[in-house]
């Protein structure tokens, strides 16, 4: 019988976030700080938005763009959060979830063989995307003693004449890092001298902590070179509606739209006319979990430095990134045993590269009271182990 699959796939390797998701959901007393995902209900006015247009009989599809009411949304949103203008027509993509749009983003923009910038640690899903679509990842190994932040030099050597796009993931998933808008100025010269593109993945921008998210396509020259990725589940508590969104260049959108459109169709209508609620009222809920989420971190980093982990501070998303080398065991290593030993899962840092290898990630998208539990059973691991 003729091999059925796809060899591409079939060796692509599935998400580590999912393996130890999946074995403490079936421990009975486990505590999981594993899964990017906010605590938090949707905001009640945002779900009767939605319940709202399910009782008008709002179920039929949209445009392949999505809603003209939302796409003007995003347009304001973007205008008043970042100083971005954009044309709702011509320029924005409504997506199920900021996963598509990255997807859809590189499928559009990859020729066979062109190079793909990725500094990791970071999120799982760009690497594998750009094999599927044919493209080659190059890795950025970011450093410790840099705070996970890209720099220029880190960009510059990394750059060959087949280089085509920088992925830059930051408010980071998993560090917290971020770029300020001195530091991005810097890569943004780059991106122009070599004529490069950005895939600026913006999922986080709204957790921010003690300095405003600036994004790299607010630079002069870099909004026709950058596509922007935002979305609704980490900052309104929407991770179930599965909705997200790319702003950029118009000749871009128009191919990631050709795409969308065969492969999804339109993002759920329901969905879209909760977001377009989100963006209208929502800042008091962002600003709400943001508050909290930021006692959580400061709470979470203590607990680990007084531990005797290293942990830088994280300024942005709602991950922390500590050090177990001490410990003398791998990122694996330690996030099995504790797993069994104490029941509390975290995610070991090699989910997010190779040069993740002696972290963890800590997500502290969790009360306070799971928190104290979970980083009180670390704790007494550390003391075991140490």
């Amino acid at each position: 019988m003729r091999n059925p699959l796809n060899n591409k796939v079939v060796n692509i390797q599935p998400s580590g976030i999912r393996k130890f998701f999946d074995i403490v959901s079936e421990m009975k007393d486990a505590i999981s700080l594993g899964v990017g995902e906010p605590d938090f209900d949707t905001p009640w006015h945002i779900r009767e938005e939605g319940i709202y247009s399910l009782e008008k009989g709002k179920t039929f599809y949209t445009s392949n763009s999505g809603l003209v009411e939302l796409r003007k949304e995003i347009c304001n949103y973007l205008y008043r959060r970042c100083n971005l203008t954009y044309d709702y027509r011509h320029d924005v993509l409504v997506t199920v979830g900021g996963s598509e749009a990255i997807d859809a983003a590189l499928r559009a923009m990859i020729d066979e063989g062109d190079e793909v910038l990725i500094p990791q640690p970071s999120y799982v899903s760009y690497l594998p995307c750009v094999l599927l679509a044919d493209g080659k990842p190059v890795i950025i190994e970011l450093k410790h003693e840099n705070n996970f932040k890209l720099t220029k030099q880190e960009l510059l050597d990394s750059i060959t004449d087949k280089t085509k796009i920088l992925v830059l993931p930051f408010p980071n998933n998993p560090t917290g890092a971020i770029m300020t808008e001195e530091e991005l100025k810097e890569i943004a010269e780059v991106i122009i001298e070599k004529d490069l593109f950005v895939l600026s993945d913006e999922i986080y921008s709204e957790l921010t902590y003690g300095t405003k998210h600036v994004s790299i396509a607010s630079l002069p020259g870099m909004k026709e070179r950058t596509i922007v990725i935002n979305g609704f589940s980490k900052s309104y508590a929407m991770t179930g509606w599965r909705l997200g969104y790319a702003a950029g260049p118009k000749e871009i959108i128009e191919q990631m739209t050709k795409i969308h459109q065969f492969a999804i169709m339109c993002a759920p209508t329901t969905s879209q006319y909760a977001a377009v609620e989100a963006l209208r009222a929502g800042d008091p809920d962002v600003e709400m979990m943001r508050d909290d989420y930021d006692k959580r971190r400061r709470y979470v980093v203590n607990a680990l430095q007084e531990m005797g982990l290293e942990c830088f501070e994280p300024f942005g998303a709602f991950y922390v990134f500590p050090c177990i080398k001490s410990l003398g065991m791998t990122s694996d290593e330690f996030a099995n045993a504790l797993l069994q030993e104490e029941k509390v899962a975290v995610v070991p840092g090699t989910a997010f590269g190779d040069c993740g290898e002696g972290f963890l990630r800590i997500s502290y998208a969790y009360s306070i009271e799971n928190l104290k539990e979970a980083l009180g059973r670390m704790a007494r691991f550390v003391k075991k182990h140490r």
